[in-house]
C-alpha cells in the first residue's frame, strides 16, 4: 500500500520492491496507490486484509489515521512491514526507515557551516533561511523539521519563511514565489525533499535570483537529487533510502516463520558537488 506515486522517491520505492521480489518467483506482490488520499489508503489496506494477503507492506500517508487498519491486520496475524513513515503505537511487525531527525539535524549543521562562510551573511551578521516542509501530519516532515531546528539553536540563523508544501514540487514553487515576493534577502532554502528544493530553485530562477541562493534537499535519488547536485542546482542532497529491498528481505524471513527486529534504521549519505562523483559521504 503506497500512499502516492506523485513523488519520484515513492516511484523508486515501488521499483526497488518490484526488483527485489522478481528474484523470488514464489512472491506475488500486489501494488495499490492511495493517490495521497488517507481514506482510500485505509480502505485499500482493509481490502488486502479481507482478500487474505499473507503479508502487508505499508508506506502510510499519515501516522494517526493509518494506525487502526495497520493494527487490525497485525492483530489478525498478518505480518505488517511499515516503510518510511511510522504509525502510532507498536501494533505492526517491523518498521524500516532512516533516521529523519538525524538527517534533519545533519542537514542543519551542514547548512550552518556553509551559511556562516557566505560574504552576505558575514556582512549582515545573521543568515536568512526559508524552510519548505513536507507534510507535517507525517512523521518524516515532523522529524526533518525538529532535527533542523535543533541544529539552528544558538546559531545566527533566522527562518524567515516557512510553509508546508506537502512534498510536492508545484506546491514548493508556489510557496517560494510567495517568499521571494516578500523577502529581498534570502540566503538558503531548506526543503524536506528534492522535488521541493527543485521547485524553489525554479521559482528563484524565474525571478532571476537563483544565483544568490543555496538550495538543500533530502532524498538523493540517483536520477534526481544527485543529478541536481552535479548540475549545481542544489548545494547538497541528503539521502533517504527507500528501504524497498530491505522490505522484501524481511518479508521472505517472516513468510518462513523467522523473527525479524522490530525496527531497521537505514544509513544515509550527503551528496555535494565535491563528493557526488565518489558516491557521497556517509553521515556519522
Amino acid at each position: 500500500s503506497q500512499c502516492n506515486l506523485g513523488e519520484p522517491w515513492r516511484v523508486q520505492m515501488n521499483a526497488d520492491i518490484r526488483k527485489a521480489a522478481a528474484a523470488h518467483p514464489e512472491l506475488n506482490v500486489i501494488f495499490k496507490d492511495a493517490q495521497n488520499d488517507t481514506l482510500k489508503q485505509r480502505s485499500q489496506i482493509e481490502e488486502f486484509i479481507n482478500s487474505g494477503a499473507d503479508l502487508l507492506i505499508v508506506s502510510p500517508k499519515e501516522a494517526a489515521p493509518l494506525t487502526p487498519p495497520v493494527a487490525a491486520a497485525f492483530k489478525k496475524g498478518i505480518p505488517v512491514i511499515v516503510l518510511d513513515r511510522k504509525v502510532l503505537g507498536g501494533d505492526f511487525t517491523q518498521f524500516i526507515g532512516a533516521d529523519n531527525r538525524k538527517i534533519g539535524r545533519s542537514a542543519g549543521e551542514w547548512m550552518v557551516r556553509r551559511l556562516l562562510d557566505l560574504p552576505a551573511v558575514k556582512a549582515r551578521g545573521r543568515a536568512r533561511v526559508v524552510e519548505l516542509k513536507g507534510l507535517m501530519t507525517s512523521t518524516p516532515g515532523q522529524d526533518r523539521n525538529a532535527g533542523f531546528r535543533e541544529a539552528l539553536q544558538g546559531k545566527p540563523v533566522d527562518v524567515i519563511f516557512q510553509a508546508d508544501m506537502k512534498w510536492l514540487e508545484p506546491e514548493a514553487r508556489r510557496e517560494m514565489e510567495s517568499a521571494l515576493a516578500v523577502y529581498k534577502d534570502i540566503d538558503l532554502v531548506y526543503a524536506h525533499n528534492d522535488p521541493g528544493a527543485h521547485g524553489a530553485y525554479l521559482a528563484a530562477k524565474a525571478a532571476g535570483r537563483e544565483k544568490s541562493l543555496l538550495f538543500v534537499g533530502i532524498d538523493a535519488l540517483a536520477q534526481e537529487g544527485q543529478v541536481y547536485v552535479r548540475q549545481g542546482l542544489l548545494a547538497a542532497s541528503f539521502e533517504y533510502p527507500t528501504g524497498g529491498a530491505e522490505a522484501i528481505a524481511s518479508a521472505l524471513k517472516l513468510l518462513r516463520g523467522e523473527i525479524v527486529p522490530k525496527e531497521i534504521t537505514l544509513k544515509s549519505r550527503v551528496f555535494t558537488k565535491a563528493n557526488v562523483a565518489a558516491g557521497g559521504e556517509w553521515l556519522p
